[in-house]
């Protein structure tokens, strides 16, 4: 089975990055990397579909325009099946508190650890780790 995710960052070289890192899984049909440099072209592309069909995405959280969190929040609207991980330089606790409020499955500072990550994808891929209860979620189901 070949695992599909969105890599959603501002900066050029993530793409050559994450091409390097990711080379041997990509060879061999283990993984797709999809590459998008604004929330907004995440979205678009998301929206549109992509094959195979991404099963996370992969987002900085400081970019302009459309940040990691909004994009975040957008994609929990089009597609709540969808595991988002948050990726920043900075590991300041209240967007940490942010992203998991709105369903992030994880939150990574960087230098991001690729022997971990690709483990989390694997977990992500082998439904090992459940998608996570949005805040608001939770508290619309206990109006009820």
């Amino acid at each position: 089975m070949t695992l599909s995710f969105f890599v959603v960052d501002d900066e050029p070289d993530i793409v050559d990055l994450f091409q390097q890192r990711f080379r041997r899984e990509v060879q061999n049909g283990e993984c797709r990397l999809h590459f998008a440099h604004s929330g907004e072209e995440a979205l678009r592309l998301i929206k549109e579909g992509v094959s195979p069909e991404p099963i996370l995405i992969l987002t900085d959280i400081n970019m302009p325009g459309m940040d990691g969190l909004e994009l975040l929040e957008r994609v929990k609207q089009h597609r709540p099946d969808l595991h988002v991980v948050m990726v920043t330089a900075y590991g300041d606790a209240e967007r940490r508190r942010l992203a998991a409020e709105r369903g992030a499955t994880d939150y990574l500072v960087k230098p991001i650890d690729f022997n971990a990550l690709k483990t989390l994808i694997k977990e992500i891929g082998a439904n090992a780790i459940p998608l996570p209860m949005r805040a608001v979620d939770s508290e619309d189901e206990s109006e009820e």
